[in-house]
């Protein structure tokens, strides 16, 4: 008889259709039965050994709550037995209602409940928490996870174990993970917890890859993946982080009707082991990032989400670094300016802030500058070794990308028909912060910056937009933030910080950005989530972090900051 293994996950929903992912022990025929009347099936397909399906339920009703069971081969698999929690539910909009947006990104798993946990309570865990014992209360309409869902590189002492029984963990890469196999183990370990799992089997969930969910620093440079081709184990290493990705997350980001229309995905399912077929369109993605596209849209009624893939998508090559491939970057221009007046809230989902604190942006554009070679091989040199060290490959460290993305967010909110806001979620930085561009009119820069006099002017920026433009910058969800990164990243935002960062600047002789800004929220630190509700052309923004119960009650979440973010005007509060 199958068994349940993982799941299941609530991923794509509208108003009147769904998908549920599960892994099943066996191949088998996977069925979602709603309360409502409306069902699904989809035949397992099989990957590594390992057992999938992607179930879509059309049908629903929309504006409902709808109770649901999964059954394997006509067996109830859930809900699970004595489950603590109420029953899983598909909730389905109507025109009218809110959107709810929580995001986050960096997460951990959270170690078991009997054992401390060394870095404080889990975001997701308490969100589940409130969720489950307050069925009435808001709840996201989606949640979104930008980045890092699993560490590859930064395993569990309890993952270790598992590794160690294994293979030899002396021999590379050691203590992270390997292979496909060891892949599934770190999705085990984060989606079984049991909070986290009920969670994402009633809210819909969509997600995004940064660099652990492969490697520290992915794709940071030409240089660095080199040396990485050059090791033996990278390329097993990167083809199953691929491919796990695909089929444990990216997936279910798609509709059914990108699913019903995507080849890979049919020539899985029609074959009875996929794993060929999918670990050549892994090869192919590494050999050729351009051909393969991760990033995607998602409408929710008038509110527009673009999730960008920041990693994969690179070009690396120093005389024409970009963030974004020609492709990629063709692909969000039109999803950006498709179909004026028909969005009330955009939002770009980029697993790096486009807006850092200002030392921070002054040194990345400043380090690559070094790098392709503004002041000698040397200075190069040295810029290579920094960037790795210091993680400087943020959009900064892409200044023509940065700059373009500046050019398309104005362009976006401007005009009688733009959005009332446009927001960049990001997270990785390990803290939270709000950040507000300023455009100056028909000049760069602002006059109260100057730059040193052999700092060249960059060309004219775009006039101020219309929508009321921010970064939205949360994470993480459950990791560490340790003393340097309180202490840098507070100091990054400081005056002194910025003077340093000028410096900084005119050394790489570095063009001034088309847009400054200014910090109007945070940072602030602490394993949290951040929400957006969005209803017609308001907004207003949450921020919550997860707080250990006094006297060894349960961790509950506490709003830190609330405020109305709609209007160009509304201050932050916090």
């Amino acid at each position: 008889m199958a068994e349940l293994r993982l799941g299941p996950l609530l991923r794509y929903v509208d108003g009147s259709s769904a998908t549920f992912w599960v892994e099943a022990s066996r191949p088998c025929t996977a069925e979602v039965r709603c309360a409502d009347g409306a069902r699904g099936s989809a035949r397992t397909f099989q990957v590594a050994g390992h057992h999938y399906a992607l179930v879509p339920v059309s049908g629903l009703t929309a504006g409902t709550d709808t109770a649901y069971e999964v059954l394997l081969d006509g067996v109830g698999v859930w809900p699970l037995p004595d489950s603590p929690f109420p029953p899983s539910v598909v909730r389905t909009r109507g025109e009218e209602d809110a959107v709810r947006v929580t995001f986050g990104s960096c997460r951990w798993a959270a170690p078991p409940a009997d054992e401390k946990d060394p870095v404080g309570p889990d975001a997701l865990d308490t969100l589940a928490a409130r969720v489950a014992s307050e069925p009435e209360s808001e709840r996201p309409d989606v949640l979104l996870l930008l980045g890092d869902q699993v560490y590859a590189d930064e395993t569990s002492k309890a993952t270790q174990r598992w590794l160690a029984a294994r293979r030899n963990l002396a021999d590379p890469p050691g203590d992270q993970v390997a292979d496909y196999e060891e892949y599934t183990r770190l999705y085990y370990e984060s989606w079984l917890d049991p909070e986290v799992r009920w969670l994402l089997s009633t809210v819909p969930s969509c997600m995004i890859f940064d660099d652990h969910d492969v490697i520290d620093d992915w794709n940071t440079s030409a240089s660095w993946l080199a040396d990485m081709r050059a090791t033996v184990w990278w390329r097993e290493r990167l083809m199953s982080g691929l491919m796990s990705y695909w089929v444990h997350q990216h997936l279910g980001n798609l509709s059914p009707r990108e699913l019903a229309e995507d080849a890979l995905y049919a020539a899985v399912r029609e074959t009875p082991d996929g794993t060929d077929v999918l670990s050549a369109f892994a090869a192919q993605s590494d050999a050729d990032p351009a051909s393969v596209r991760w990033s995607y849209r998602r409408d929710f009624g008038r509110v527009r989400l673009l999730m960008v893939d920041t990693r994969a998508a690179r070009v690396l090559a120093e005389d024409r670094r970009a963030m974004l491939d020609a492709g990629e970057e063709r692909w969000l221009r039109e999803q950006a300016l498709d179909a004026p007046g028909s969005c009330d809230h955009l939002l770009i989902g980029t697993s790096l802030p486009w807006l850092l604190p200002h030392l921070v942006h002054d040194a990345e554009a400043w380090d690559a500058a070094l790098c392709r070679g503004e002041r000698g091989p040397r200075w190069a040199r040295f810029g290579e070794k920094l960037r790795r060290r210091a993680d400087l490959e943020h959009w900064a460290a892409f200044p023509a990308s940065f700059a373009a993305l500046t050019e398309l967010i104005a362009e976006a909110g401007s005009g009688p028909d733009a959005p009332a806001t446009v927001s960049v979620l990001s997270g990785d930085v390990h803290h939270a912060y709000i950040a507000e561009p300023q455009w100056p009119s028909g000049t760069s820069g602002t006059p109260d910056s100057p730059r040193s006099p052999d700092s060249p002017r960059s060309p004219a920026s775009p006039r101020s937009p219309d929508a009321r433009v921010l970064q939205l910058t949360c994470s993480p969800v459950h990791n560490s933030i340790p003393l340097s990164i309180r202490l840098g990243f507070r100091f990054g935002w400081s005056a002194v910080g910025r003077a340093i960062g000028r410096r900084f600047a005119g050394h790489g002789k570095c063009e001034r950005p088309p847009v400054d800004w200014r910090k109007t929220g945070g940072p602030w630190f602490g394993n949290q989530l951040m929400t957006l509700t969005l209803h017609g052309r308001s907004a207003r923004l949450r921020l919550e972090q997860a707080r250990a119960g006094k006297g060894g009650g349960a961790a509950r979440l506490r709003t830190v900051m609330e405020s109305d973010i709609g209007s160009r005007t509304s201050e932050i509060g916090s």
